[in-house]
Parts: structure tokens; C-alpha cells; sequence
């Protein structure tokens, strides 16, 4: 036949790649896989068998059993709060609002800072005082103050806003101070310019410092909201629902209100390095 056959043994650069999905399965039949989620799932279980045994030896109202907590769980996402008129629905979007509002905020000024402050010595000597000054400050410290100064709207923002923008800040500047001086060099040999130095440099080598500073932040933040909505917020919040609820003694809804805040956490810390993942992989490929 005089049509090109086909070799069976081609090599693997000329195959297609794999589906994402298949990808993925054979990622979680990976016996390390395997293992790490089995000793997770074997931690959580502990960790509610213990709670059963300890709200069962204190017997204490303060202390409901997981299985009332749960059941708690289930029932604010039915339905909106008789005291608020809210469901949890409304006070999960208030508390994302403020903070992504306030963690971007606070991302769009400390990036740049830090490359700024990273790089240029006479920018560190000029900043490094105030942010000194402040950086030690709790930001649930700054809570009162800026809930009476800004009101119950832009308080809780700034909070937040407060509470990422040192870790990532300070992660930033790191990242530009630990590049690799012999880049820097023969960077500037090949006569790049300063904005290609930054573009193709510094900012690719600092982005592992700056996730990790965003992942700090994350943290920070969620415990900004909080403190900041059980001191006062307009319009709901988690926080807000987890006081109301202790406020009436509604402790298993209280708790309820806590695993909320746990979930979506977990669920923005995973979303930063699912993003740190996506942007490792496009650096690898300029």
C-alpha cells in the first residue's frame, strides 16, 4: 500500500494528550493519593469522635453532639433566620462581599509595593519605618476604631484589607530580595530594561513568595470578617449570624455558623493554590 502506516511504537511526543479527566483518576489511584486520603478521613473521624465523647462527659448545653450540630447545619440552609429574616445563603454573599472588596484592595496595593520596596533600596528605607510601626498591630485591634471612624459598611472592608495586606507584602519583598543575583546580572548583560527585568525576572521568581503571603492572608482575613461582623456589620454576615445565635443560646446553630466559616476558608485557600498550581505551570512555559 502506498498510504503511510501508522507505527504503533511512536513516540510519545507525537501522541495526543491524555484526557484531563483520565489525568486526573490516575492522580487519585496514586497509592500516595490513596494513602493521604485515608489518613484524612481517618483524622476527621477521630476528630468527631472525640467531640461526641467530650460533649457527652461535660454534658454541657455550651457543647452540642456533631450529630445536633449537623442536623443544625442542614437546617439554616432551608430557610431564612425568624430573628434576621436572612438565610445563610444572604450572610455567606455579605461576608464574601466585604472580603474579596478588601483582599483586593489589598492585593492590587501591596504587589506592587513590595516590588517597589524589594527593589529599590531608597523605596525600602522610606517605607520600611511605617510598615514597621504598624505591621505588629493585630488587625481585630484596629476593629473598633475603624468601625466608628468608617461606619459598618467600609469598616469591616478596611479591616480586612489590613489583615492581607502585610503577609503579603512582606512575602513580596522577601521574594524580590531571594532572586537569584546571577539572573539579575545576566539579565541586565543582555540588555534588558527595567520593565523587562521585572516582567521576565523578578515577578516570575516572586510569585512562590507571593502566594504564599496570599495563603497567609487568606487566613488573616477570614478572622477579620468575623471579629469585624460580631462587632457590628449592616446588611448580615457569618459573623453576625454566629453572635445573634450565641446570643440566644442557640448553641448547635452557632456551631453551625463556625463550619461555615471553616468551609469557605478551605475552599478560598484551595482556590489560591489551585491559581498558584495554574500560574507555576504558565511560568514554566514562557
Amino acid at each position: 500500500m502506498s498510504g503511510t502506516m501508522i507505527d504503533d511504537g511512536q513516540s510519545n511526543e507525537n501522541r495526543p494528550p491524555r484526557n484531563g479527566i483520565v489525568q486526573w483518576f490516575t492522580k487519585l489511584l496514586d497509592p500516595k493519593a490513596i494513602r493521604t486520603i485515608i489518613i484524612t478521613i481517618i483524622s476527621l473521624i477521630a476528630f468527631v469522635v472525640f467531640w461526641q465523647v467530650l460533649s457527652t462527659a461535660l454534658n454541657s448545653e455550651f457543647l452540642p453532639p456533631p450529630g445536633k450540630v449537623f442536623d443544625a447545619f442542614i437546617t439554616v440552609f432551608q430557610g431564612p433566620d425568624p430573628a434576621t429574616g436572612l438565610s445563610m445563603w444572604n450572610h455567606i454573599w455579605a461576608s464574601l462581599q466585604r472580603f474579596i472588596l478588601g483582599f483586593a484592595l489589598a492585593f492590587v496595593i501591596a504587589v506592587p509595593l513590595g516590588l517597589i520596596m524589594g527593589f529599590s533600596k531608597i523605596a525600602e528605607d522610606f517605607g520600611k519605618p511605617i510598615v514597621e510601626i504598624f505591621r505588629p498591630i493585630p488587625p481585630i485591634a484596629w476593629i473598633p476604631f475603624l468601625l466608628i471612624v468608617l461606619g459598618s459598611i467600609a469598616g469591616p472592608v478596611v479591616a480586612i484589607f489590613i489583615g492581607v495586606f502585610f503577609p503579603v507584602l512582606s512575602n513580596v519583598i522577601f521574594g524580590v530580595k531571594s532572586v537569584d543575583p546571577i539572573l539579575m546580572d545576566a539579565a541586565r548583560t543582555l540588555g534588558s530594561s527595567k520593565p523587562t527585568l521585572f516582567r521576565k525576572v523578578i515577578f516570575p521568581s516572586t510569585v512562590p513568595y507571593l502566594m504564599t503571603g496570599i495563603t497567609i492572608g487568606l487566613g488573616i482575613g477570614w478572622m477579620c470578617i468575623v471579629a469585624a461582623e460580631f462587632f457590628g456589620a449592616r446588611g448580615g454576615g457569618v459573623g453576625q449570624y454566629i453572635i445573634q445565635q450565641s446570643n440566644i443560646g442557640k448553641w448547635d446553630f452557632m456551631f453551625a455558623g463556625l463550619i461555615v466559616i471553616a468551609i469557605l476558608g478551605l475552599v478560598t485557600t484551595g482556590f489560591s493554590r489551585f491559581i498558584e498550581k495554574r500560574v507555576s505551570k504558565w511560568m514554566g512555559q514562557m
